[in-house]
């Protein structure tokens, strides 16, 4: 239900800046803004994981350079069935994962040091069964897509605003009038913004759950995300985390800026419920919490 849910928002985000291109330029316009639609997914899909990974410095690393990470990598890729993928080292102090990639064949998992530092063993590789979840369920490579079309809503919402600011809009403009103008600059990029929360947070549970079948025991992953987001909490954020690529991680790295309404403008679920359910889980298969 998850995975349909994602392709629905993802069509939903598209269908918003074709919609966006109708407002600003009628037919024309609409057709600018699917073909922009198309040529993202098409560069995301070959191109989002060296992207995000240049964009945190990551260096790749091989078993002689991290043989402890290297080989919890290999031993839980070989328990999901997986092709080994990539495995990148982020400087950060601040303890965080992800992974990236177009597919199985073409994944990457980057942790940071202060992960390695933090962490024992056991709840790294619940981190990475978690990632490597994400992998097997194909779905990073979909909210790297659904981050890239949010943004491109936002970045042409503030043309559409500027363009009205210094007279380039008439008053008398019949193209959506002042309805069709609010809504690409104000409805539009926050209806985007929702939909890519909602994409992130739907596939985290199910990485959740995947991710505790693949490390051996839910609570490896429960006690890391306990660690991880307490120092989300009171670290100061990542400094090259930002808001486009901040769903991509096992927790926000931008923790400390959420505000009122977390729930509705998080890039993920809250935390203590997902451990919450990794107990549910480990009690289900008869583990110790």
């Amino acid at each position: 239900m998850n995975i349909f849910k994602t392709f629905v928002l993802m069509a939903m985000l598209t269908g918003l800046m074709v919609a966006i291109g109708g407002l600003i330029g009628d037919s024309m316009g609409a057709m600018i803004m699917l073909g922009i639609a198309i040529a993202m997914n098409f560069g995301s899909y070959w191109f989002s994981d060296s992207i995000v990974l240049k964009s945190y410095d990551a260096r790749e690393v091989t078993e002689a350079d991290a043989p402890q990470l290297y080989n919890i990598v290999a031993n839980l890729a070989k328990k999901a069935d997986l092709p080994m993928p990539r495995v990148y080292v982020i400087d950060s102090p601040v303890p965080n994962a992800f992974a990236t990639g177009r597919n199985p064949d073409h994944a990457a998992v980057a942790v940071t040091t202060g992960i390695m530092q933090t962490l024992d063993a056991n709840e790294i590789s619940g981190v990475l069964g978690h990632e490597l979840a994400h992998v097997k369920h194909r779905d990073i490579l979909i909210g790297t897509i659904a981050a890239s079309m949010a943004g491109v809503i936002s970045l042409v919402a503030d043309i559409v605003q500027w363009g009205a600011i210094f007279g380039t809009r008439s008053d008398d403009d019949d193209r959506g009038g002042i309805i069709g103008f609010l809504a690409a600059v104000i409805v539009a990029p926050i209806a985007a913004m929702l939909i890519q929360l909602a994409v992130s947070r739907s596939r985290e549970y199910d990485a959740d759950k995947t991710g505790g079948k693949i490390c051996g025991n839910p609570m490896y992953l429960a006690n890391a995300l306990e660690k991880i987001e307490y120092y989300a909490k009171t670290a100061a954020p990542m400094k090259q985390a930002g808001t486009a690529t901040a769903h991509m991680f096992i927790v926000n790295p931008l923790e400390n800026s959420k505000k009122a309404l977390k729930n509705l403008f998080s890039t993920h679920p809250d935390t203590d419920e997902r451990i919450a359910l990794l107990r549910e889980q480990a009690k289900d298969m008869r583990l110790p919490a």
